[in-house]
């Protein structure tokens, strides 16, 4: 979401570094690029004129010009501004009411309520063993009562069965007695939406508030209707008192703009962030976190906390069990990409870790994760005996696993040598015992290898399977 602005604002810090000793034009010079970033990344002009007034009022002070790294220190002085624009820290949904807890849903058409509500349900259930009862109050747009309930199944999630001829008020207290009477921590209120914001939608979102009296009354706002998003954010707020907001579909074309003006126009936290489409595709908005990946220098915390959570550790302990041994097959290294996939793409992997983003510009194309793609494909068109022994893997095998794959002969063989140089890697690293190892709480993880020529690029910290293709070369 924020790679655009990101990138701008790293060309400017990048002078900025350049320099011995800043002066009050150099400062000047380098806020100017910086407003025109932020205008650029669709951020609410009221909110830019009060960011970088903030800024410059501390970034010209004798500290950051005397200072030994006046660059540095005008950047950390961004960083500061940046997070405490966004809220200062994570503003987590308020559970210690008596249950069941009503976190009603609203906003427009189309922002990912219905999505929304079964994701943050599956959240709490899986986090917070939580037990959530879902309802849909959409009596207006078709099927909007079926997607609720197939995401309710796909989230393994009770939904209250609704019909469209009921009255939204009268859902709305039937489903209030049956969370109760079921037992439920909490209760989610799918509400209708309009494509604009209307009177009638107003009145009835007022309504189901006074009948159901929310904990927490959640705006789903969609990340690419940029400063849209804002104006929506604010009109919601002033009409039916927004307890936070949750910013939908970060992963798509947004450039950024609403997630640094809705805390300052709204005064209402960011609770959460939309990063993808899967269930699993929601986390928490923490503004430090958001601020160091904007300005390049990755977000090491919520890297770890992505692998705690969908890397499987006990596999990972048999296979460092396994290079310690120097018994690591096509068939373990298949395993770990896998798990490593389940992490997101490898654009956010990188974008996780310091200065990897910098280390891969002009060099986009390595981190396809359509190459990965393509190499489970060739190691699944092997025979589980061939993945255990790739020995065996005469001419006529390839061209048997190539036709099977939808790949090339020459692939086959690239991936194999890569393979074959992996190994000896991790031989050489078992004989120096555990200090050759380069994953930390997951050893011998840590290589990037590739699938082409040139020099690799080291750790990830152990996220990574050792030899890991499509970062060396072309």
């Amino acid at each position: 979401m924020f790679d655009s602005l990101s990138d701008r604002l790293e060309s400017v810090f990048k002078t900025l570094r350049g320099q011995g000793s800043l002066s009050e034009k150099n400062i000047q010079d380098a806020l100017r690029e910086v407003r025109r970033a932020l205008l650029e990344a669709d951020v609410h002009l009221d909110v830019v004129k009060s960011f970088i007034e903030s800024v410059r009022e501390k970034a010209v002070g004798q500290k950051v010009l005397d200072s030994l790294t006046p660059g540095q220190q005008v950047i950390q002085v961004v960083y500061e501004e940046l997070v405490h624009l966004m809220g200062d820290q994570n503003s987590e949904l308020n559970l210690a009411a008596q249950p069941p807890v009503v976190v009603m849903m609203v906003g427009l058409q189309g922002a990912g309520k219905t999505t929304s509500t079964g994701k943050l349900a599956k959240r709490l259930l899986d986090k917070h063993r939580k037990r959530s009862l879902l309802v849909s109050l959409d009596v207006y747009r078709p099927a909007a009562m079926e997607q609720l309930a197939t995401v309710g199944r796909a989230a393994a999630v009770d939904v209250l069965p609704t019909k469209p001829t009921e009255n939204p008020r009268d859902i709305a207290k039937r489903a209030l007695e049956a969370a109760r009477n079921g037992g439920y921590d909490l209760l989610f209120i799918d509400t209708a939406g309009r494509l604009h914001i209307d009177e009638a939608l107003m009145t009835e979102l007022s309504d189901i508030r006074s009948i159901v009296n929310p904990t927490e009354s959640l705006l789903v706002a969609d990340a690419m209707t940029g400063q849209d998003a804002v104006t929506v954010a604010q009109s919601f707020n002033e009409q039916l008192g927004l307890t936070g907001v949750i910013l939908s579909k970060t992963d798509g074309d947004a450039r950024g703009g609403a997630a640094l003006s809705i805390r300052h126009v709204t005064g209402k936290p960011i609770k959460f962030i939309g990063t993808s489409e899967a269930l699993t595709g929601i986390e928490p908005f923490h503004p430090e976190r958001i601020a160091s990946r904007i300005l390049g220098m990755g977000d090491v915390l919520s890297l770890v906390e992505t692998a705690m959570e969908k890397v499987d550790l006990k596999e990972t302990e048999k296979l460092q069990k396994k290079l310690a041994k120097s018994s690591f097959t096509l068939e373990d290294f298949l395993g770990q990409m896998q798990q490593v996939q389940k992490m997101g793409s490898m654009k956010e992997i990188m974008g996780m870790i310091p200065g990897m983003k910098q280390a891969m510009k002009g060099r986009e194309a390595a981190l396809d994760d359509g190459k990965l793609k393509r190499i489970e494909a060739i190691i699944l068109s092997m025979t589980l005996v061939e993945r255990k022994k790739h020995q065996l893997l005469n001419a006529s095998r390839k061209r048997r696993i190539a036709a099977g794959s939808g790949t090339s002969v020459q692939e086959v063989n690239r991936l194999l040598k890569q393979f074959v140089q992996t190994q000896k890697m991790m031989k050489k690293m078992g004989k120096m015992g555990k200090k050759g190892m380069l994953g930390g709480g997951m050893p011998g993880l840590g290589g990037l290898g590739g699938m082409g020529g040139g020099g690799g690029m080291g750790g990830l910290g152990g996220m990574l399977p050792p030899g890991f293709p499509g970062f060396r070369g072309k």
